[in-house]
């Protein structure tokens, strides 16, 4: 009796193992990608946090042409941005394990030149509408101006020399991001959060604080490219 209850057991044992087999065969993607949980156990889900975003209002259909062409100049800002954020954090991350200040140098000088040579190129490619965009986003990911990093890396009269040059095409350095006051900020903040929930831009965190569902809901969801116009005109007018 207790030889046919053993074997039992191990038919048993056998079939259920082919079973749960059978079943992680069938699921997609790697087993580690779930989560078993058997009666009695507290599964905690953290879920990320996400805006809710209204459908946006246009005054016409010309106003959704000019939105989507400033949503192009969002898309190529962006990954420079998001690129120095994470360079930066890297610098000052090893920097905090450097004791010697002369290493310190070396190395942020070091730092200096390779971000230089990532960004120089490409950033002279772009357009002033496309390079104040990359300014203002370089506050949003960094939590600092593009005045004040540069500033951390080189000299004040050089800080002072790049936004001087900066002024020049009408670019200022200092410029920050504040989608709560203004409304390129604001059209700005809208297209990312798009991107984001649609996985078109990969998120990477603000380092400043604003809270863009209030701001969304006190704008009434309200796409003005009034400006964007505006500008266009001008162009279009001087052509003539």
């Amino acid at each position: 009796m207790k030889k046919i209850l053993f074997t039992y057991i191990i038919l048993v044992s056998l079939q259920t193992s082919a079973q749960k087999k059978e079943v992680l065969d069938s699921l997609p993607y790697k087993v580690e990608d779930y989560t078993f949980v058997k009666p009695g156990d507290t599964l905690t889900i953290k879920f990320d946090e996400i805006t809710l975003l209204p459908k946006p209002k246009f005054k016409s259909r010309e106003d959704i042409r000019y939105y989507l062409w400033f949503t192009r100049k969002v898309f190529k800002a962006y990954p420079y941005a998001k690129l120095a954020s994470e360079r930066l954090d890297t610098l000052n991350a090893r920097l905090s394990r450097i004791p010697s200040k002369s290493k310190k140098r070396k190395y942020t000088t070091l730092i200096q030149r390779y971000i230089e040579g990532e960004f120089t190129d490409q950033i002279k490619k772009m357009t002033k509408t496309e390079g104040r965009i990359l300014i203002k986003l370089i506050h949003r990911q960094t939590g600092k101006t593009a005045f004040n990093n540069i500033r951390g890396l080189r000299s004040g009269w050089r800080a002072f020399w790049y936004n001087t040059t900066a002024n020049l095409f009408k670019l200022s350095l200092k410029d920050e991001y504040q989608p709560e006051k203004e409304n390129e900020d604001f059209l700005i903040e809208y297209i990312l959060q798009q991107a984001f929930q649609k996985d078109l831009l990969k998120r990477q965190p603000s380092k400043l604080k604003f809270d863009f569902q209030k701001i969304i809901i006190d704008k009434k969801a309200q796409i003005d490219v009034q400006v964007y116009k505006d500008m266009f005109a001008k162009i279009r007018k001087r052509k003539k």
